[in-house]
């Protein structure tokens, strides 16, 4: 069965998975780079900057998994693009000619546009939906894959509180951020929900994987 799964969540020890003011140079807001450090470290990772090589240890054997099994994504708008992207009919999201998905790829925003067809079997569809609603789509499109939740953090709190996500690998970060968007607000109790397993990482960071109770 089609699981729903969310990988590679970086958040700070305050719980904020971004920073404040996202805009078309500070993707991640006042965060930078500083929650994804582990990961452009590794060898899954240093390609995004366009580095070479990068470590073979235990983040990165989280980070590989990621990719697997994925056969469509869900993000929120804020992925696709920084504040104001639906006024611009030229912007195709942040990632140039050839997106990193490689599988159909659902944008939920409030003003839908046609879909976008992109290098690499990437396409975007533009979707206003609850999150049934969109998981319903992209199950449908993954064909019998798995669906990955993207993020941001807010696309990722409304679909835990809706209990649609069956798997969750959440990477804490040793920084403090103060402000931005938390992922936790509003999901007390959560855990009770979840098999909750933690691994600490030579990088500092710590490696949570939740994976849904059985009924």
């Amino acid at each position: 069965m089609t699981r729903t799964r969310i990988h590679n969540l970086s958040m700070s020890l305050d719980g904020f998975a971004t920073g404040e003011g996202q805009s078309l140079d500070a993707p991640m807001g006042h965060a930078g780079q500083r929650l994804h450090e582990w990961m452009f470290a590794t060898r899954f990772g240093a390609p995004i900057l366009g580095r070479q090589g990068g470590t073979t240890g235990v983040d990165d054997t989280f980070a590989q998994q990621h990719e697997p099994g994925i056969g469509a994504e869900i993000m929120g708008a804020g992925k696709f693009g920084p504040p104001g992207w639906q006024d611009d009919a030229d912007w195709r999201g942040w990632w140039g000619p050839n997106p990193p998905f490689h599988t159909p790829a659902f944008v939920l925003t409030h003003r839908p546009r046609p879909s976008i067809e992109m290098e690499g079997g990437t396409t975007f569809h533009f979707l206003d939906a609850a999150p049934a609603a969109a998981l319903d789509a992209a199950r449908e499109a993954a064909e019998g894959q798995d669906v990955r939740v993207g993020g941001g953090p807010t696309v990722v709190r409304d679909f835990l509180a809706a209990g649609l996500v069956d798997h969750m690998h959440v990477v804490q970060v040793p920084i403090v951020l103060g402000r931005g968007v938390r992922v936790w607000d509003g999901l007390e109790a959560l855990e009770e929900e979840y098999e909750i397993e933690a691994v600490s990482a030579p990088s500092g960071v710590t490696h949570l994987t939740f994976d849904r109770r059985s009924a």
